[in-house]
């Protein structure tokens, strides 16, 4: 692509700027309000315009999607109910004869369209190297047809996009879906630029982005996030995080989008709100497509209503996003050959929607696809000497299906139903279940071997902490009609201390039954692949932490290996709106934090019930985390708090205040 300089440039935005000011007014009045095109947008998906000539390109896929009548949770226990401005005038004002005119024909008409799009979707960049980045956007055609665009891009060392260091072009169409990617090669290490997208007269607005640091690093700043559901609530954890002037890079690690359709149906054969939509009318986030999406036309809907929120377009704005994807991306309790939420039978076979699921995925978001394989998303960010940042995928290229607490449920004469847990912890610690599979274990090994930095981050899915809790308590949970819940558990311990005399053969063998894992959905299920991974910690000396989100809840763990030597942390996000322990518990949530504090050794703080992110600081000294929660999720206007802050200080593999 032709690289011109600021000059030309220059000479290029005075010479057109005159004869295009009305038009850019115009979008700026149009546009601007990133709120008011969210609405449109959804307006638009809820009433589809008729009229071919206006009708939105992402209407076609409305009526594809075929009806929802999955069912959403069948595991015995599901691991959440475990505890019941537009841009710069400089260069928008460039007009199309100087820009190449992304111009098309009309399949109906073959009339020329003059630049007939919007930038409904904002910008965003990620996956940023020392001397590269991805940006992204994507083109909203205002007419349905087999269109492309030629989109122009821009990038500038001053956020009024005067100073134009790169720029280029790319062509989109339908067979993207109209999405723009661009790998910005030739940046300076640890350098913010400002970048912008131009079709004709039409200019999106200006993101802020920023390239790795390479050497010497004494400090990098991240916000972590997990989860987002657009029916359970507004956005307002990444609204907070995008006010912040701070940060370095943006994590996500997953549970981008939620596949769910509006409603589903429950045991009983009732049609009830699908998972956390039960305030979705009234708070206007009802999904589209309506139904659940399964095929790559009803993804791409989903991944288009979630982009026109305007706090989501505000953090992608703010700093680049490394991102890898959880479960919900594709569907709900997903593993290597398929999930939980897939029914072959009506959706097809799962090859099939991985396939579509994961094409959606790199479409839509800043991710530098790999060459390979798009379900390849492992890998790895360097930030100088000071720490690597290892990007880890549990859910889709290696893992084992799930155990079903189910399979090792037994009974005897004396306490009636329990868990086999010789049984069951032999399954969960078997060596040859895979969680990351063969070739992805190979290459932390290796990264962890030829890394110099200061710091080993995993950026992962799933908890790795240990969460045993009593097995009693794990069959109530599987069987509410069986075992015992939390209270009557801590009742009988408390017996047990101040009256033992009175204890039944019954209490006594319920007494006896050993902690197991409760959330087999994480690394608790897959004990053996752990230990390798925190053994290989250990053997290479790394000060380790690990990074997790997918439960809805804040954690922070120790780690150890089995034989109980100390190797890292675990910080674990909360998550933007998905529903945590609150959802499912009438205890209030200061019971829970001393109940689970109580019952699992190494876990050192716990928010069961507020929605929010990280802020990590990683210094050579330390890495700490400030757990940051949203006053209400369901209002429009809500604030912000730190509840805790810890830390781990380099050599010492626990955590401190």
């Amino acid at each position: 692509m032709k690289q011109d300089d600021d000059k030309t440039v220059k000479n290029s935005i005075d010479k057109n700027a005159t004869d295009k000011q009305s038009a850019i007014k115009s979008d700026v009045n149009n546009i601007n309000n990133k709120k008011v095109i969210h609405n449109a947008f959804i307006d638009t998906l809820q009433n589809p315009i008729d009229t071919p000539s206006s009708r939105p390109a992402v209407d076609n896929r409305l009526s594809q999607s075929p009806p929802d009548n999955s069912p959403q949770d069948k595991i015995a226990l599901n691991r959440r109910r475990f505890i019941q401005g537009f841009g710069s005038i400089g260069v928008a004002a460039v007009g199309a004869s100087s820009l190449g005119l992304a111009g098309c024909n009309d399949d109906n008409d073959n009339t020329f369209i003059d630049a007939a799009i919007s930038f409904d979707h904002g910008v965003a960049s990620g996956d940023p190297l020392a001397d590269r980045v991805i940006l992204w956007t994507r083109v909203t055609p205002q007419r349905v047809g087999s269109y492309q665009f030629v989109v122009k891009w821009f990038v500038a060392s001053d956020s009024q996009m005067n100073k134009v260091i790169k720029q280029g072009e790319v062509t989109t169409s339908a067979i993207k879906d109209y999405t723009v990617k661009v790998d910005v090669e030739g940046l300076e290490p640890n350098t913010v630029y400002y970048y912008q997208f131009v079709v004709g007269n039409k200019a999106s607005r200006v993101g802020k982005t920023k390239t790795l640091p390479v050497g010497q690093v004494n400090q990098v700043k991240m916000a972590v996030f997990s989860c987002a559901n657009y029916s359970a609530g507004f956005f307002h954890v990444y609204a907070d995080a995008a006010r912040r002037n701070d940060l370095d890079v943006l994590i996500h690690l997953g549970d981008y989008i939620y596949e769910y359709g509006r409603t589903t149906t429950d045991a009983q054969g009732n049609v009830v709100p699908a998972y956390a939509s039960e305030d979705a009318a009234a708070i206007d986030r009802e999904v589209m497509p309506e139904q659940e999406a399964f095929t790559l036309n009803s993804y791409r809907t989903r991944y288009a209503q979630y982009k026109t929120d305007p706090d989501l377009q505000d953090l992608h704005a703010t700093a680049p996003m490394i991102a890898v994807w959880d479960d919900h991306e594709l569907a709900n309790n997903t593993y290597e050959d398929g999930a939980l939420n897939h029914q072959p039978s009506k959706e097809g076979s799962w090859d099939k929607r991985k396939l579509e699921a994961v094409t959606a995925y790199h479409e839509w978001m800043p991710i530098r696809t790999n060459t390979n394989s798009q379900s390849i998303i492992y890998r790895s960010f360097e930030f100088g000497n000071l720490m690597s940042l290892n990007m880890l995928d549990t859910r889709v290229i290696g893992r084992d299906k799930q155990l079903n607490y189910v399979d090792f449920i037994k009974s005897n004469s004396t306490v009636g139903a329990y868990i086999d847990t010789a049984a069951f912890m032999s399954a969960t610690n078997d060596p040859s279940r895979e969680l990351l599979g063969l070739s992805q274990s190979n290459w932390l090994v290796n990264q962890m071997q030829q890394s110099n930095a200061k710091w080993q981050i995993l950026g992962q899915q799933i908890l790795m902490g240990r969460m045993d809790i009593p097995a009693p308590v794990i069959l109530n949970l599987a069987d509410p009609r069986l075992g015992l819940d939390i209270n009557a558990y801590l009742a009988l311990v408390n017996k047990a201390q101040t009256a033992p005399q009175t204890l039944t053969s019954k209490d006594i063998a319920l007494l006896q039954q050993p902690p197991i894992p409760y959330n087999i959905d994480a690394w608790d299920g897959y004990g053996s692949a752990r230990e390798r991974v925190l053994t290989t910690a250990k053997s290479l000396n790394k000060n380790l932490v690990v990074l997790a989100g997918d439960t809805h809840n804040a954690w922070a763990n120790n780690l150890t290996t089995n034989d109980g030597t100390a190797v890292g942390v675990e910080f674990a996000t909360s998550s933007v709106s998905s529903p945590g322990f609150e959802e499912y518990i009438p205890n209030p949530p200061a019971q829970v934090k001393a109940v689970l504090t109580q019952l699992i050794p190494g876990l050192e703080y716990i928010n069961p019930s507020d929605r929010g992110y990280m802020a990590i600081t990683v210094t050579p000294e330390s890495c700490q985390s400030e757990w940051i929660f949203v006053s209400d999720i369901l209002q429009q206007t809500y604030s912000s708090r730190v509840e805790q802050t810890l830390k781990v200080v380099a050599g010492e593999n626990k955590l401190s205040v």
